[in-house]
């Protein structure tokens, strides 16, 4: 399946993506995510499933469980040749593609999410691609870019995959926000593009 929103940059060819060790989405059956990766952990390959908890009615009593944040998806970091690992793991679809390659994604994207995992509560977000771009000066989120946006007296951080068209937001306070102004974008990687920063305010 072609993903239109995913682009190799001139100069980079097939051959240069499949020599190492990349990031993957891998789309599953719905509600397959977590097998897919205890499956894949078996399989001794590398995987990053985010989860947010939320509370749930079971029965007579209320219970914490961990829901997908991006559903339908997992992460992958394998070395191109040994996606037939992946691909052959029951109820894996498919590798997200563009142009029958699988479509690495940036560090840069999955540290990021990491980050707001480790750092604070999350909830999924619809996916904004354009909007005005921050980077965390300080604290558990430091170093994390995102799109700020406003509601009432709150201020959210939106982090995306935009590879598959998914983000998640946190609640963070504006003091610690610098705008983020760019001079250029690499498709493969837009956390690679070279930027400046200016003190962020509402």
């Amino acid at each position: 399946m072609i993903n239109a929103g995913v682009h190799l940059p001139v100069g980079v060819g097939i051959s240069a993506v499949a020599d190492r060790s990349r990031w993957y989405a891998v789309y599953t059956c719905p509600r397959h995510e977590k097998v897919v990766a205890t499956q894949l952990e078996q399989k001794a390959v590398e995987v990053f499933l985010p989860t947010f908890s939320v509370m749930s009615r079971w029965k007579d009593r209320r219970v914490r469980i961990a829901n997908p944040v991006f559903p339908g998806y997992v992460f992958t970091r394998i070395d191109l040749r040994d996606r037939i690992r992946v691909v052959s793991t029951p109820s894996v679809i498919r590798i997200v593609s563009f142009n029958g390659m699988p479509a690495p994604i940036s560090d840069q994207e999955i540290d990021a999410v990491r980050a707001c995992l480790a750092g604070g509560i999350i909830e999924p977000h619809p996916f904004i691609a354009v909007g005005e771009r921050v980077r965390v000066r300080s604290g558990p989120f430091e170093g994390v870019t995102g799109i700020v946006i406003r509601r009432t007296n709150q201020c959210k951080l939106v982090v995306s995959i935009g590879l598959i068209h998914q983000s998640l937001a946190l609640e963070i306070s504006p003091e610690d926000l610098d705008k983020v102004t760019s001079t250029g974008f690499n498709d493969l990687n837009p956390a690679a593009a070279p930027v400046g920063t200016a003190r962020y305010a509402f």
